[in-house]
């Protein structure tokens, strides 16, 4: 009599009980977050994910922006 596989193996959260609780309990939130606060050790635990304002980082070049009436550019190069 072949015994009953009660847990698919192929499953993205894991094939036991444990590691599907596991993945149900992680932050949520991204890795990508400035800092991140957790409160709490139970299923009932908090994170927090604190992103610093966009305008506190720079992504890619400057943008020197369109010129002025003289053809000069503006903002920063």
């Amino acid at each position: 009599m072949p015994q009953e596989v009660k847990y698919n193996r192929e499953h993205h959260a894991g094939a036991t009980p444990e590691a599907r609780i596991a993945n149900r309990l992680r932050n949520s939130g991204g890795e990508e977050a400035d800092h991140i606060d957790k409160m709490g050790t139970g299923p009932q635990r908090v994170f927090h994910n604190i992103h610093n304002p966009g305008s506190a980082r720079r992504h890619g070049a400057g943008n020197p922006g369109e010129g002025d009436i003289l053809g000069n550019k503006r903002g920063t190069v």
